[in-house]
């Protein structure tokens, strides 16, 4: 009999009705308590988004059912002195495109060209946008519409996804070009403008803040508080009902100096010319004029400019791109000499001492010449001053060092740095020995003062600046500059005895009203005399050999080589009230109508007779081809054919002179106050002292 195999080491466990029910009832208990534990959660979790969450969610369906929009607010007026505008507002229709929502680029940018009538210039900028802009931005596809094409695009948005028309308010300057750098300009902001502040009004459709000049510097005032529309809306966007409206808050008006119609007559004054009028009240430094031309229209900025008219402005050697009133930076030239006049006087010069010009000095090795080949012959102060003899400045200068001329130069504000609503400011050059020394590591030359007393050599200065020297010289007093009204003061008074500023203001009359060299600024209003310096600044050397053969006239060279014009003055001569700069980037002295003295008189006779200065702009307009908005189109239109496109009229914003004009383009009207109430690149034209003194001098006047 075989015995049952039985492995080592292995036990039978033997599996009871108890054991059974153990096991059960222990599984059961865990699995209870899991099932309890779960549900205790859920249970929490809805309690706690049932009671402590109901706010959150209860918006969250509220916005489901509610959209709210913002309404972008209207910005404030920039107006002038005696409250016309220089930027408003006007209402208009537009459409935009948010990128985020587009689908179907291509069809819906086909569809909006057809309704809307787009050019191709426009469809090139709209997808250069759209390629640059971030997803959250709004790019604009037109704006000032007509009411047949906003409702043409609105009656279409299911078919046009991204696509947000809307009616609202556009910036307008009524006097174009004219104020294009003063003013600047406005544009929606930019993804690096909302990552600074994640502010939602800038991203708004329709909402633009300051992008340059005084709409970026006084921003904060001009921009108002938004406002927002509730409307109850389907799943599917549709609007069923409008629930509440708060209207926007329009930003406030700011009141500036400028005299609105000189600021325009200015910059049209300049006809053709590459420069820039500046104009200050004499009793209390208030600007009232800084024109700078060629310009661009800030309406076509605003509203979008092109690629290619960019491009076109970009490549003008005019620079209309660039402020010069304020980053030009210039040679003085001899409208230093009343300056200097004064420093000659403060050092103990007789007035009546006279020099002998014979047309040249030798200093040193070098020969410096005088403007007048045959020179003055015997020569005073105020015949010096008068007749911009050279030679006579350069013999007196010689005899006080240039110490005391940089001084003077410093209290008529040359070098100055003023505190005005602009970021971007050159602040000229006023040199002395410790300059040159500490600059260039080289002793201050007999030469360098010679250069010097001419406007020459290291010496620069900007249009405002020529123009605070020119008010300081009428009014014997330390007047700042001022843009904003109701902040301009008289100036504490010049260290200036006022028996010197007499003599220089007889010479200065004399200049313009005798037998001067500024006798195109001679204004013909009664009893009322101009006086003034002129100017003229080299940019190029003049070698001995071609002095030998004749040298070649302004006219007959490249734009970039001509010298510069310039001229500063005030008026009335015996009661200074107005004081203006003119400077022309390489004008030349060419044309007598458009230069620099004729140009001073012109502008300084809008001041006492618009009217009659009107009526010679009006004649003189159409020799330089209309008005800078009209001169704009046709070199927009010409820039076109030249890169092989079809020309296109009327590219450029509106613009429309006059008051009238400016009122009826104005949608709204604002609440004005009473009437009583050196980062800046160097530009091209400035002239680089890069040796310490050029072996020949030429002359200026």
């Amino acid at each position: 009999m075989k015995l049952p195999f039985k492995r080592p080491g292995i036990t039978k466990k033997l599996v009871t009705e108890a054991s059974q029910t153990f096991t059960f009832n222990r599984r059961a208990f865990f699995l209870g308590s899991a099932q309890l534990a779960v549900g205790g959660l859920l249970v929490g979790r809805m309690g706690w988004i049932a009671i402590a969450e109901n706010e959150k969610y209860t918006l969250l369906s509220e916005s489901n059912r509610v959209n709210l929009t913002i309404i972008p607010p209207r910005r404030g007026w920039l107006i002038d002195r005696v409250g016309k505008p220089l930027a408003s507002n006007r209402t208009d229709f537009r459409v935009d495109i948010i990128k985020d929502r587009l689908h179907d680029r291509d069809r819906v940018m086909k569809d909006l060209t057809r309704l809307l009538q787009l050019d191709p210039n426009e469809v090139d900028r709209i997808n250069e946008d759209l390629d640059k802009a971030a997803g959250f931005q709004p790019v604009q596809v037109a704006d000032d519409l007509t009411y047949e094409q906003f409702a043409a695009v609105s009656i279409r948005l299911a078919e046009l996804p991204g696509v947000a028309p809307a009616q609202g308010y556009s910036r307008f300057y009524p006097a174009g070009p004219s104020v294009g750098h003063l003013i600047g300009y406005v544009g929606a902001a930019s993804a690096d403008d909302y990552q600074k502040t994640k502010d939602p009004l800038l991203i708004t459709p329709g909402y633009k803040l300051g992008k340059e000049g005084l709409e970026k510097a006084l921003d904060a005032q001009l921009t108002g508080k938004p406002g927002a529309r509730r409307v109850e809306v389907t799943a599917h966007g549709r609007i069923v009902r409008d629930l509440a409206t708060r209207p926007d808050v329009p930003g406030n008006p700011v009141r500036l100096t400028i005299d609105a119609g000189l600021q325009e007559f200015a910059g049209r004054r300049l006809g053709t010319q590459s420069g820039s009028v500046v104009v200050i009240d004499c009793t209390s430094g208030d600007v009232l004029a800084s024109a700078s031309m060629p310009s661009f229209d800030p309406n076509s900025f605003s509203d979008g400019i092109s690629h290619l008219e960019y491009e076109m402005l970009n490549d003008d050697e005019h620079l209309p791109l660039r402020n010069k009133t304020l980053q030009g930076l210039y040679p003085p030239g001899s409208t230093v000499k009343p300056m200097i006049g004064l420093a000659l006087l403060g050092a103990g010069i007789d007035p009546e001492a006279t020099v002998n010009c014979s047309g040249s000095i030798r200093v040193g090795n070098a020969i410096f010449h005088c403007w007048k080949h045959g020179g003055h012959g015997g020569v005073n102060l105020h015949r010096g001053i008068e007749q911009s003899c050279d030679v006579y400045f350069y013999q007196m200068a010689q005899r006080i060092g240039m110490d005391p001329i940089s001084i003077m130069a410093r209290k008529l504000g040359m070098g100055q740095k003023f505190e005005l609503p602009f970021p971007s400011q050159s602040f000229g050059t006023v040199p002395d020995t410790a300059w040159k020394q500490k600059k260039y590591g080289k002793p201050w030359e007999v030469y360098d003062t010679v250069n010097a007393t001419i406007g020459q050599g290291y010496m620069l200065i900007n249009p405002t600046q020529l123009a605070v020297m020119a008010s300081r010289l009428a009014s014997g007093r330390q007047l700042v500059p001022h843009y904003l009204a109701g902040r301009g003061h008289g100036g504490a008074p010049l260290d200036v005895p006022p028996e010197h500023l007499a003599l220089v203001h007889e010479a200065m009359r004399d200049v313009v009203n005798g037998n001067g060299t500024g006798h195109g600024a001679r204004i013909n209003v009664p009893n009322v005399l101009v006086a003034g310096k002129t100017g003229t600044a080299q940019v190029r050397r003049i070698t001995m050999a071609e002095r030998a053969g004749g040298v070649r006239s302004n006219a007959s060279l490249p734009f970039k080589l001509r010298d510069h014009a310039l001229f500063q003055g005030f008026v009335p001569y015996d009661n200074p009230r107005y004081a203006i700069a003119v400077i022309l980037e390489h004008g030349g002295h060419v044309s007598p109508i458009q230069d620099s003295p004729m140009i001073a008189g012109d502008c300084l006779t809008y001041l006492f007779d618009p009217a009659k200065a009107l009526e010679k702009l009006d004649m003189l307009e159409p020799q330089w081809g209309g008005t800078p908005q009209q001169r704009l189109e046709r070199q927009l239109n010409d820039y076109r054919i030249a890169k092989g496109l079809a020309p296109v009229s009327n590219n450029i914003g509106p613009a429309d002179n006059g008051s009238e004009g400016m009122a009826s383009n104005a949608a709204e009207s604002p609440e004005t106050p009473d009437a009583d109430d050196d980062s800046a690149p160097e530009p091209p034209t400035a002239v680089s002292p890069g040796t310490p003194a050029p072996s020949v001098q030429g002359g200026a006047r």
